[in-house]
């Protein structure tokens, strides 16, 4: 059977706006699988491509769910920007060179662990600046950072399972 990454992306999207509006779990924690949705991003693909999806991505989130126009996309653009070049530096300049997909299968679970390490943060740290962060005490900021990160690596381990191309064979 033949992975269809569209089908999957506009799923996981939709999931997105569905964890926007009824899982509010703490001021603390911000839950987003956009991260994983963009580092997973086939490398077919340019990173102009990547950027154009993610502001697209980023604004139907905000228009549909978040209510503050441009937050995601504000933190979602830079990880889209650099998904090639964290993708070359994390797994090697051959997968961009032979236009491989990501594959949790193929690359194990500490490289795609760090990976998605590197993406939530960055998506956590413009997210939350965003976010009215220079309006709140740094400490606040601190602790939604690494209330937010732990469970958001799991979760992006999690979609990157499922946008795994080789995840069932």
């Amino acid at each position: 059977m033949k992975h269809n990454y569209g089908i999957i992306f506009l799923l996981i999207a939709a999931a997105q706006l569905l964890i926007c509006n009824y899982l509010n779990i703490s001021a603390y924690v911000t839950i987003s699988l956009l991260p994983a949705l963009f580092i997973c991003f086939p490398t077919r693909f340019s990173t102009l491509t990547a950027m154009l999806a993610a502001f697209a991505t980023g604004l139907a989130i905000d228009l549909l769910a978040e209510g503050t126009i441009g937050l995601n996309v504000f933190a979602l653009l830079p990880v889209a920007a650099l998904r090639r070049t964290l993708c070359d530096w994390i797994f090697g300049k051959e997968i961009s060179l032979l236009n491989e997909d990501i594959s949790l299968r193929k690359f194990g679970v500490m490289k795609m662990t760090f990976a998605m390490f590197i993406a939530y943060a960055l998506f956590l740290l413009f997210y939350i600046a965003a976010d009215g962060g220079p309006a709140r005490p740094f400490l606040f900021n601190l602790v939604r950072f690494g209330c937010s990160l732990v469970p958001g690596i799991l979760i992006s381990l999690v979609t990157a399972g499922i946008l795994d191309p080789y995840g069932g064979r």
